[in-house]
């Protein structure tokens, strides 16, 4: 028996067969075209799925379930998607179009839990019962499973972390709060600090790498800074400290044996997570009992395909 996993993005829709250890045994995608109705984007991840089973001699016999990670909330009950700002979402039955075309139990998750449960499954986080996943790319996003489950909340947006309010009447969030960590914590982060600080000044090492001061990414300023630029090497020892205060933060709340850190960011590796461990470990409450790993999550665009199919009810 396998399942299916979906990673249903705003530009791009992933599908992969799993196998029940978290290997993916096969896997495609085709485009999203967002600007359409539900029930044609539905209807695309439909397709997609049944392409793939008999590109893959996969019987519709041997299909256990059909997990969906999407960028918005997931009612996983009522199998409903009552927001999803990428696509222009308003409370769509997304299980009932599924099903119309492939009768098997379909579960919905937000995709930042997705990952979380990816990890935990098959990544770094395997074998732990408390961790936090992270992903620091455009914004932050993140999940938590607390006593081997999912932590989703009342209303199935639970572990937002990138949306606690880091500074009060700080930068302010697409949320449309202030000082959200991830205005402080994001790759989007990184780039304005370096944007602040380089100015208009294109005959800088940073704008200079870049290709101009416009073209600035987090890999430009991380590159810089290992090159020993004393502009970039100020600026990232500075997020690293806001990434660090963050998880603290978070640390203190959820006890987690272990933190996964993925997204763009992440590539940086250990000269992101070497300073970052250094400042968060001794810091998190009573320290002397235990103190969680930091690691790169290991699945990468694959963690919303696999954590997808092993979405099921007790997840």
């Amino acid at each position: 028996m396998v399942n299916i996993g979906i990673d249903l993005g705003g530009t791009n829709i992933a599908a992969g067969i799993v196998d029940r250890t978290g290997k993916i045994v096969a896997k495609a995608s085709c485009p999203t075209l967002a600007d359409r109705p539900a029930q044609a984007v539905a209807a695309d991840m439909s397709a997609l799925c049944l392409k793939l089973m008999a590109e893959n001699g996969v019987a519709m016999s041997q299909i256990g379930s059909v997990g969906v990670g999407l960028p918005g909330v997931a009612d996983c009950e009522a199998g409903m998607v009552p927001f999803c700002t990428n696509l222009g979402w308003h409370d769509v039955p997304l299980r009932a179009l599924l099903q119309e075309r492939i009768n098997k139990p379909v579960y919905l998750e937000n995709d930042a839990n997705v990952a979380a449960l990816a990890e935990a499954s098959a990544g770094i986080s395997r074998g732990a019962s408390d961790s936090i996943f992270i992903t620091l790319g455009t914004g932050v996003g993140g999940g938590v499973i607390s006593g081997g489950r999912l932590l989703r909340g009342r209303y199935g947006k639970g572990a937002e972390l990138g949306h606690f309010i880091y500074q009060p009447g700080g930068e302010p969030c697409s949320c449309g709060l202030n000082g959200c960590w991830e205005r402080y914590a994001s790759a989007t982060a990184l780039i304005r600090m370096a944007q602040q600080a380089v100015g208009k000044n294109e005959a800088h090492p940073i704008a200079k790498l870049a290709g101009g001061t416009a073209r600035i990414s987090a890999r430009t300023v991380i590159d810089a800074a290992r090159e020993g630029d004393p502009t970039a090497k100020d600026i990232f020892a500075q997020y690293c400290r806001h990434v660090a205060a963050g998880l603290i933060t978070l640390c203190n709340i959820f006890d987690p044996q272990i933190v996964a850190i993925g997204g763009g960011v992440s590539g940086a590796g250990e000269f992101l997570l070497a300073p970052v461990r250094e400042m968060v470990q001794p810091r998190v409450f009573c320290s002397r009992l235990g103190t969680p790993r930091i690691e790169k999550a290991l699945l990468g665009n694959d963690a919303g395909i696999i954590g997808a199919a092993m979405l099921h009810p007790g997840a």
